[in-house]
């Protein structure tokens, strides 16, 4: 029966024009025929028989199109798995740190810097409060206006403006931003800051510094206001402030010469935090230029820290632990606080009274390398920089023709005139190539074919020794023993090049500062890479006597005046004589370095300090001899400019026989050493072996 039926239903469907469901040859599909077959997306459909004759309706699979959605599914699962790896393993740690930097927060307990004294425990700075405005982006409102309304309110305060006395000037109208005056400067400045960092990358979870140096009143209006500003933070960060003594009390400096030495501190930059190290934060505050910089870790001390619960609005809920701050070391130094500012007080009369305006001072303990003082003038203020200096003084000082930033007492370099005869005296003895009894008959100096090279007496001083040669500065006697004359053979140009990096020069020293300079000692190869010239007699003549293309530091100048003092040691030079704790506890006392002894003999140095000696009692600066200590010295002029004036410069130590002091005095373009620098010695020594002695007995 029921094959019946179905006959007669596919009979009446044959019969149907433009039927859907039209039979070929004996097939039929539900959808679009083509060649008699039904397409769908996965199937075809057809009539089977059996093999009783009868058909029935079924269904075949297109496996090529299962094999392709299977490669479909396979890569989609393989995304998923991949990327589920690169989320909980790769970047596990990245995104564990971010999780919990919603509900935790780090903060860091700042060390107290270490304090700076000088030898007698004059403090020379103390540390302030520095209250610092941070962000942190990814806390701040997600709106724009209620965002933008919230830094308007930071930025008004920081201006020193009430945000409350005009409440309708933030408020909002169908939408649109009411706005009746000028935003203040800090509203574009954390705008532009905020617009470098994306919400939700690792930097939008960190800190961003807005502001330093806000004083007390508007940080405790900040204080007040962190409830209700969220991401917004004030930290409480150390400032320095440099002093003076007055009166045996400790004043703040507003411009002295221990800028230079002190050096000062300023707001980390990206570089200085690279290379710090795990112990900094982008809110630090580092040592920039002189002990600050040099000595900046032993001062820094290492932070503490306090993990902080938090709520959804970065709001402090409560402490989960501590770990207390480890206060940085104290630093002692050699420096004699009295000595410097008097030698301040004498020079600043001298420089006046001559027209001078740049000169450097250094005295040292030629026993040990200690530095007593060491001044570069003129000087600068180097609270302004801790304070953060304006734009407008910052350009003032660059644009000041005397460069008050630049220390030339380590960074300048000069001709060093005739106080470098000294140590080629000795290296001619040394060699053998004279002895203490060899003369020279100066005439006013020595002619080389067309060239003349003059003594700075008309007429020369006669028959001169090496003893009278340093104490009168005879330069003939030193065209003969640096570059020889006639039969005699001096030490040449490598011998003058030996002694002068035995005692110092062309190198630096490695005193505890930053910025020391290795100064010239001129060679051959040196001349033709750098002139592309030859080297000539007349070069040598003018090294041996300390013009020419030799420079020199008046600290390493300051260095040979310290090994002719003591004999023949090189003591490496320093600041810093013991490091303290914070309760002036010794860590390390700073024992003297040798860099250099026993390359002259005892009894040929001996022979150059009696010529020193002799420029004092009989030379050119017999003005020295009336004072209360014996002293031996020398005084040099050094030419450097066709048209500027010389610099003169003058080198000695006292007491003769046992020094306790070396000093090395330079005033730029000051003339003859003999008449200005030596006035300047007399008044230092007169002071430090006279007054001061008779005022501390």
């Amino acid at each position: 029966m029921k094959n019946s039926q179905t006959k007669k239903l596919l009979k009446a469907l044959q019969n149907k024009e433009n039927n859907p469901f039209a039979i070929k040859e004996g097939k039929f599909s539900f959808g679009r025929l083509k060649d008699s077959v039904y397409h769908s997306g996965w199937t075809e459909e057809s009539f089977l028989s059996d093999s009783g004759n009868k058909e029935v309706v079924s269904r075949s699979f297109n496996f090529e199109k299962l094999t392709l959605f299977s490669l479909i599914a396979a890569l989609a699962l393989l995304t998923l798995v991949s990327r589920a790896f690169w989320l909980q393993v790769v970047k596990s740690e990245d995104y564990y740190l971010l999780s919990e930097g919603n509900r935790l927060r780090q903060e860091i307990i700042e060390p107290k810097r270490g304090i700076i004294y000088d030898r007698n425990f004059q403090p020379l700075v103390r540390n302030k409060a520095n209250f610092v405005l941070s962000l942190r982006p990814i806390d701040l409102p997600r709106d724009e206006l209620e965002r933008d309304n919230l830094i308007r309110q930071i930025a008004l305060v920081l201006a020193g403006e009430d945000f409350n006395r005009e409440p309708e000037k933030w408020q909002t109208e169908k939408g649109q931003e009411i706005q009746l005056s000028k935003d203040p400067e800090y509203f574009y400045k954390i705008k532009d800051l905020l617009a470098e960092v994306k919400i939700g990358s690792l930097e939008s979870y960190q800190p961003l510094f807005v502001a330093d140096n806000i004083d007390y009143e508007t940080a405790l209006l900040i204080n007040l206001k962190l409830a209700d500003w969220p991401g917004v933070a004030l930290s409480n960060k150390i400032r320095r402030e440099y002093l003076v003594s007055e009166n045996n009390t400790p004043q703040v400096a507003s411009s002295t010469s221990l800028a230079h030495i002190l050096g000062y501190t300023g707001k980390i930059n990206d570089a200085e935090l690279k290379s710090l190290g795990k112990n900094y934060s982008v809110l630090d505050y580092v040592g920039k230029t002189g002990l600050e910089y040099f000595w900046e870790k032993e001062l820094k001390g290492i932070p503490g820290k306090k993990n902080i619960e938090v709520d959804a609005l970065g709001r402090k809920k409560k402490i989960i632990d501590e770990e207390s701050a480890q206060d940085g070391f104290n630093l002692q130094l050699a420096l004699d606080l009295e000595l410097q500012q008097k030698i301040e007080e004498i020079l600043a009369k001298h420089l006046e009274k001559i027209g001078v305006e740049r000169a450097s001072v250094i005295i040292t303990n030629p026993q040990n390398g200690e530095i007593l003082a060491i001044i570069s003038w003129p000087y600068y203020n180097n609270n302004q920089f801790a304070q953060g200096i304006d734009q407008a003084s910052y350009q003032a000082l660059l644009a000041d023709p005397n460069n008050p930033l630049f220390n030339r007492a380590i960074n300048g370099e000069f001709p060093a005139g005739s106080t470098i005869k000294p140590i080629f005296a000795a290296g001619a003895l040394e060699e053998g190539i004279i002895t203490e009894n060899t003369s020279f008959l100066s005439t006013g100096g020595l002619r080389i074919g067309q060239w003349f090279f003059p003594d700075w007496r008309a007429g020369g001083h006669g028959m001169t020794n090496v003893r009278s040669a340093i104490a009168n500065s005879v330069n003939t006697f030193f065209y003969y023993i640096g570059g020889g004359y006639g039969d005699f053979v001096g030490l040449g140009l490598d011998g003058l090049v030996k002694y002068s990096r035995l005692f110092g020069l062309g190198e630096k020293s490695g005193i505890d500062l930053n910025g020391e300079a290795n100064g010239l000692v001129p060679t051959r190869e040196w001349k033709e890479k750098t002139k592309n010239e030859s080297w000539y007699i007349g070069d040598t003549y003018h090294v041996s006597i300390g013009q020419g293309d030799v420079l020199v530091t008046p600290l390493q100048v300051a260095n040979y005046t310290s090994i002719l003092a003591n004999g023949g040691t090189f003591y490496k030079p320093h600041l810093v004589t013991e490091i303290l704790d914070s309760q002036n506890n010794l860590i390390q006392k700073i024992e003297p370095e040798i860099i250099r002894d026993n390359f002259i003999s005892d009894y040929n140095i001996n022979v150059v300090r009696e010529g020193m000696r002799q420029t004092i009692t009989s030379g050119s600066a017999r003005s020295l001899n009336s004072l209360p200590v014996a002293v031996a010295g020398k005084t040099g002029t050094a030419q450097w400019s066709s048209v500027k004036n010389t610099h003169a410069w003058f080198i000695g130590f006292a007491p003769y026989e046992n020094p306790e002091l070396a000093l090395t005095i330079l005033l730029e373009e000051g003339g003859e050493g003999s008449s200005t620098a030596v006035p300047i010695a007399y008044e230092i020594l007169q002071w430090y072996f006279g007054e001061r002695n008779m005022n501390n007995n």
